[in-house]
């Protein structure tokens, strides 16, 4: 504070005690807030002596601040505990995704506030409802999107920013099924478009026969056939899961004419290995020219495999340990479809050979 003597400037006392000041002259009254010394009280008092509008600071955050306690902060966190650590590399690159896409969206369209800089103590169940609304169009992100979310959450309960879970018991399942199983006529059909010892009957071959996804299709060695023992040994890249797969007579036939001219089985026209994710464009390809409807992905040939195992009566735990599946609920669609499929084929004989014994009969 200074002690020169400020033109026009007076103090008084509010019915609360405190100590106000105006600035008046020519018959106008300006109120100047704060005290004499802070920076705004002196551009507001400048500001006034000078006829102009007093000018706001500009505040530029750090492009790399975070808020204490915000969910940018949690995300920091979550990536230090031990159950993210554990993760294999794709799990984390899917939820790092979707975490960063939560971060930077806004919590409302017509504001730039993102949610990485809001508190976690600040987001409520209709703040999840809404964000699922907003990614109506692509519901599986949604889902998947709210998993990350709750990572989040969790840490926030972990130091005690939050008392509850606000996203506790919501549930949501997308309407859509995901990726489907291919039917036997698109088996055929694809069979026929590309014989035995092409790439994409390879691939073909590679997804259906070990019900590998696509990121282990790319990166399966001949190294890891063992001949004699009729087995290939698969590290999942999702989870790390080692399998010991048998050579069916199906893979058997179709890899025997494949020239072995790398490491990898599958190989480009330029005779390079594939990527995981070129292999999802390459195959819609093959399955386009192969004259097959949308919908006939690598992944739908994992489940057909899936399907196939509980139509020929495979255990919940063998197709678990074929699949690589960790949970149970997984492999139990493929055994309750299949087994609601032959329950029900068995049961409609009975009736048939009832109404026809009595039409006999009579």
């Amino acid at each position: 504070m200074t002690d020169e003597p400020r033109p026009y400037l007076s103090s008084f006392e509010d019915r609360h005690g405190r100590t106000r000041w105006r600035y008046r002259r020519s018959g106008k009254t300006i109120s100047i807030a704060g005290q004499p010394g802070e920076p705004d009280f002196e551009e507001a008092y400048l500001a006034a002596v000078e006829g102009r509008p007093a000018r706001k600071a500009i505040v530029i955050a750090h492009p790399g601040a975070t808020v204490p306690k915000s969910f940018k902060d949690a995300w920091k966190r979550v990536l230090r505990t031990p159950e993210w650590i554990r993760h294999d590399l794709a799990t984390k690159a899917k939820n790092t995704k979707l975490a960063e896409d939560f971060l930077l969206m806004r919590v409302v369209e017509e504001v730039t506030d993102v949610w990485g800089d809001m508190l976690v103590s600040d987001f409520r169940r209709r703040h999840a409802k809404d964000l699922i609304a907003r990614l109506s169009a692509t519901p599986h992100k949604a889902k998947h999107m709210l998993v990350a979310i709750r990572k989040m959450i969790l840490v926030a309960l972990d130091e005690e920013w939050i008392d509850t879970d606000p996203t506790y018991k919501l549930s949501y399942r997308p309407a859509s099924k995901g990726w489907r199983a291919w039917t036997e006529a698109e088996r055929e059909a694809y069979e026929a478009t590309y014989p035995i010892g092409t790439a994409p009957r390879t691939c073909y071959a590679l997804a259906l026969w070990l019900g590998n996804r696509r990121s282990d299709v790319a990166t399966l060695r001949w190294d890891m056939f063992d001949w004699k023992r009729n087995v290939v040994r698969v590290e999942q890249e999702k989870g790390g899961k080692v399998l010991l797969l048998p050579i069916t007579p199906m893979l058997r036939d179709a890899l025997a004419p494949v020239e072995r001219k790398g490491d990898t089985v599958l190989l480009t026209a330029y005779g390079k290995p594939f990527s995981a994710k070129s292999l999802t464009g390459t195959m819609a390809k093959w399955t386009f020219k192969a004259g097959l409807p949308a919908g006939c992905t690598m992944h739908g040939l994992r489940k057909s495999l899936g399907k196939l195992l509980a139509e020929g009566g495979a255990s919940t735990r063998q197709l678990m340990e074929t699949l690589g599946h960790d949970d149970i609920e997984h492999a139990e669609l493929y055994s309750r479809e299949a087994s609601q499929a032959i329950l029900a084929k068995d049961g409609m004989s009975k009736v048939t050979r009832l109404v026809q014994g009595k039409k006999k009969r009579g």
